[in-house]
Protein backbone atom coordinates (compact mmCIF):
# COMPACT_ATOMS: atom_id res chain seq x y z
CA UNK A 1 0.00 0.00 0.00
CA UNK A 2 3.09 2.82 0.90
CA UNK A 3 4.47 1.62 -2.68
CA UNK A 4 0.97 2.46 -4.14
CA UNK A 5 0.58 5.91 -2.38
CA UNK A 6 3.81 6.90 -3.17
CA UNK A 7 3.49 5.91 -6.95
CA UNK A 8 0.31 7.93 -7.05
CA UNK A 9 1.78 10.99 -5.14
CA UNK A 10 4.80 10.83 -7.77
CA UNK A 11 2.08 10.56 -10.64
CA UNK A 12 0.32 13.56 -9.39
CA UNK A 13 3.25 15.22 -9.01
CA UNK A 14 3.77 14.84 -12.62
CA UNK A 15 0.78 16.00 -13.70
CA UNK A 16 1.14 18.96 -11.67
CA UNK A 17 4.12 19.79 -13.36
CA UNK A 18 2.94 19.05 -16.65
CA UNK A 19 0.33 21.98 -15.84
CA UNK A 20 2.82 24.26 -14.01
CA UNK A 21 0.89 23.87 -10.86
CA UNK A 22 -2.35 25.14 -12.55
CA UNK A 23 -6.14 23.53 -13.07
CA UNK A 24 -6.71 21.01 -16.07
CA UNK A 25 -9.69 21.26 -18.05
CA UNK A 26 -10.34 17.89 -19.59
CA UNK A 27 -12.98 17.98 -22.11
CA UNK A 28 -14.10 16.82 -25.28
CA UNK A 29 -11.99 18.18 -27.93
CA UNK A 30 -14.24 17.43 -31.00
CA UNK A 31 -17.29 19.14 -29.30
CA UNK A 32 -18.08 22.68 -30.78
CA UNK A 33 -19.95 23.13 -27.42
CA UNK A 34 -17.41 22.19 -25.52
CA UNK A 35 -14.54 24.05 -27.62
CA UNK A 36 -16.90 27.12 -27.43
CA UNK A 37 -16.79 26.88 -23.86
CA UNK A 38 -12.86 26.90 -23.70
CA UNK A 39 -12.58 29.79 -25.65
CA UNK A 40 -14.45 31.49 -23.31
CA UNK A 41 -12.56 30.29 -20.22
CA UNK A 42 -9.48 30.94 -21.76
CA UNK A 43 -10.90 34.70 -22.85
CA UNK A 44 -12.00 35.36 -19.06
CA UNK A 45 -8.89 33.55 -17.21
CA UNK A 46 -7.90 36.72 -16.27
CA UNK A 47 -5.23 34.94 -13.32
CA UNK A 48 -3.77 32.38 -15.89
CA UNK A 49 -5.27 29.54 -13.60
CA UNK A 50 -6.27 27.07 -16.10
CA UNK A 51 -4.54 24.33 -18.93
CA UNK A 52 -6.54 22.47 -21.17
CA UNK A 53 -6.18 18.95 -22.55
CA UNK A 54 -8.90 17.32 -24.72
CA UNK A 55 -10.56 13.87 -23.42
CA UNK A 56 -9.12 11.77 -26.45
CA UNK A 57 -5.53 13.30 -25.92
CA UNK A 58 -2.51 10.82 -24.26
CA UNK A 59 -2.46 12.86 -21.12
CA UNK A 60 -6.22 13.24 -21.18
CA UNK A 61 -6.56 9.58 -20.95
CA UNK A 62 -3.76 9.55 -18.32
CA UNK A 63 -5.47 11.97 -15.81
CA UNK A 64 -8.81 9.89 -16.84
CA UNK A 65 -7.02 6.51 -15.65
CA UNK A 66 -4.76 8.05 -12.72
CA UNK A 67 -8.36 9.47 -11.41
CA UNK A 68 -10.06 6.31 -11.92
CA UNK A 69 -12.89 7.84 -14.81
CA UNK A 70 -13.23 5.68 -17.37
CA UNK A 71 -12.68 8.04 -20.45
CA UNK A 72 -14.97 6.21 -23.02
CA UNK A 73 -17.77 6.53 -20.64
CA UNK A 74 -17.15 9.94 -19.84
CA UNK A 75 -19.43 12.72 -21.59
CA UNK A 76 -18.40 15.74 -19.17
CA UNK A 77 -15.99 18.53 -18.64
CA UNK A 78 -13.67 17.62 -15.79
CA UNK A 79 -11.77 19.65 -13.52
CA UNK A 80 -8.67 18.33 -12.35
CA UNK A 81 -6.65 19.88 -9.55
CA UNK A 82 -3.09 17.56 -9.82
CA UNK A 83 -3.25 15.73 -6.42
CA UNK A 84 -6.15 17.54 -4.49
CA UNK A 85 -9.44 16.62 -6.08
CA UNK A 86 -11.23 16.60 -9.39
CA UNK A 87 -14.71 17.73 -10.26
CA UNK A 88 -17.15 16.70 -13.34
CA UNK A 89 -20.66 17.79 -14.83
CA UNK A 90 -22.05 20.41 -12.94
CA UNK A 91 -19.13 20.31 -9.99
CA UNK A 92 -16.66 21.35 -12.90
CA UNK A 93 -18.70 24.03 -14.37
CA UNK A 94 -19.70 25.53 -10.75
CA UNK A 95 -15.83 25.87 -9.94
CA UNK A 96 -14.68 26.74 -13.27
CA UNK A 97 -17.39 29.81 -12.63
CA UNK A 98 -16.03 29.92 -9.15
CA UNK A 99 -12.72 30.33 -9.83
CA UNK A 100 -13.22 33.18 -12.91
CA UNK A 101 -14.55 35.44 -10.29
CA UNK A 102 -16.46 38.36 -11.26
CA UNK A 103 -20.06 37.60 -12.28
CA UNK A 104 -19.38 34.40 -13.36
CA UNK A 105 -18.89 33.36 -9.65
CA UNK A 106 -22.36 33.96 -9.35
CA UNK A 107 -22.97 30.26 -10.91
CA UNK A 108 -22.24 28.86 -7.80
CA UNK A 109 -25.91 29.75 -6.68
CA UNK A 110 -27.13 26.54 -8.45
CA UNK A 111 -25.17 24.47 -5.83
CA UNK A 112 -28.39 24.70 -3.50
CA UNK A 113 -29.89 22.81 -5.80
CA UNK A 114 -28.68 18.70 -5.53
CA UNK A 115 -26.44 17.46 -7.23
CA UNK A 116 -28.87 14.68 -8.86
CA UNK A 117 -30.56 17.72 -10.43
CA UNK A 118 -27.89 19.98 -11.64
CA UNK A 119 -26.39 16.39 -13.27
CA UNK A 120 -29.94 15.48 -15.07
CA UNK A 121 -29.58 18.96 -16.29
CA UNK A 122 -26.42 18.77 -17.32
CA UNK A 123 -26.39 15.11 -18.88
CA UNK A 124 -29.29 16.23 -21.00
CA UNK A 125 -27.41 19.12 -22.46
CA UNK A 126 -24.52 16.74 -22.91
CA UNK A 127 -26.49 13.79 -24.46
CA UNK A 128 -27.78 16.59 -27.36
CA UNK A 129 -24.33 18.72 -27.79
CA UNK A 130 -23.67 16.98 -30.89
CA UNK A 131 -27.27 17.44 -32.41
CA UNK A 132 -27.76 21.18 -31.27
CA UNK A 133 -23.72 22.45 -32.00
CA UNK A 134 -22.49 20.08 -34.02
CA UNK A 135 -19.33 17.92 -33.69
CA UNK A 136 -15.54 18.34 -35.74
CA UNK A 137 -13.67 16.03 -37.42
CA UNK A 138 -10.50 16.30 -34.78
CA UNK A 139 -9.79 18.25 -32.13
CA UNK A 140 -8.62 22.03 -32.05
CA UNK A 141 -5.79 22.65 -33.15
CA UNK A 142 -4.51 25.87 -30.88
CA UNK A 143 -3.03 28.97 -32.37
CA UNK A 144 0.54 29.68 -31.74
CA UNK A 145 -0.82 32.29 -28.94
CA UNK A 146 -3.21 30.04 -27.30
CA UNK A 147 -0.61 26.89 -27.37
CA UNK A 148 0.82 27.33 -23.67
CA UNK A 149 -2.48 26.94 -22.67
CA UNK A 150 -2.71 23.32 -23.86
CA UNK A 151 -0.85 20.37 -22.53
Amino acid sequence: MTNMMKINSEIASFFAMTAGNKKIILFDGVCNLCDGAVQFIIKHDKKDIFRFAALQSDLGKEICSYIGVDHNKIDSIILYYPGVAYYYKSSAAIEISNELGGIYSLISIFKILPEKLRNYIYDYIAKNRYKWYGKKESCMIPTPELKAKFL
